[in-house]
């Protein structure tokens, strides 16, 4: 049989760099979807090029791009059977900080984004009874003073229960990672004792490495040293 597929947003940096870094490893063909397009192109020709690893450029805000994303990755591959639907960013903390227009951006790709992520590449995780994933947060269990960036992960954290109980009976398998403090291009100061990209990516690859009846639901990934 084919390797199976593994489509990642976010692909371009951080988490989702270092997850399709440890799929390739593990002999997953890889579509990549992310706005920078340069370093998607080198991270695509890095792990193989054309045969094994394409680069789509997407704003998961837009559905035509994901559906383009989907679609494209079909074509190439003919099936999709790992979807990980990662990409995200933050927002200083306070009602009163950052800007009206960064909040809205930041709703429309932790939120809207992820669920149509979700919305593009459902009939085909049903077609392989594959497997979705979610980046949420230790942002989505607590609520944090002033952050809206909380409130979007909190409802990655719902939409993640929500998509599991609709694809129930269907084979796909769902799993909300939630990392602690990262160091990723989401601080813009790497935080002390932070953990690595590449810490979650092999949370990522242990849950989708559990045989088909198994399905891990959470993941909660924190420093040792981190307390909240």
């Amino acid at each position: 049989m084919a390797d199976p597929v593994f489509l990642i947003t976010g692909a371009s940096s951080g988490i989702g760099e270092a997850t399709a870094r440890h799929a390739a490893e593990a002999g997953y063909r890889l579509v990549l979807g992310a706005r920078s397009e340069d370093k998607l192109g080198s991270l695509a020709e890095d792990l193989g090029g054309p045969e094994r690893a394409i680069a789509v450029r997407c704003d998961v805000t837009e559905w035509t791009e994901q559906e383009v994303l989907a679609a494209t990755a079909l074509d190439a591959f003919g099936q999709i059977d790992v979807v990980f639907a990662n990409a995200g960013f933050g927002a200083p903390r306070g009602f009163l900080e950052s800007t009206v227009e960064h909040w809205r951006e930041m709703v429309l790709t932790n939120v809207y984004g992820a669920a149509l992520t979700i919305r593009a590449t459902m009939n085909a995780l049903k077609e392989s009874r594959g497997h979705l994933l979610l980046t949420g947060s230790v942002a989505g269990r607590r609520a944090l003073p002033g952050s809206l960036y909380s409130c979007t992960k909190w409802a990655v954290t719902a939409m993640a229960e929500s998509a599991r109980l609709e694809l129930d009976g269907t084979g796909v398998r769902v799993s909300l990672i939630e990392p602690g403090m990262t160091d990723t291009p989401f601080f813009d100061n790497r935080p002390s004792s932070a953990l690595e990209p590449g810490d979650i990516a092999r949370a990522v690859m242990f849950a989708v490495s559990q045989p088909p009846h198994v399905d891990v639901n959470e993941i909660l990934v924190r420093p040792t040293a981190q307390t909240g």
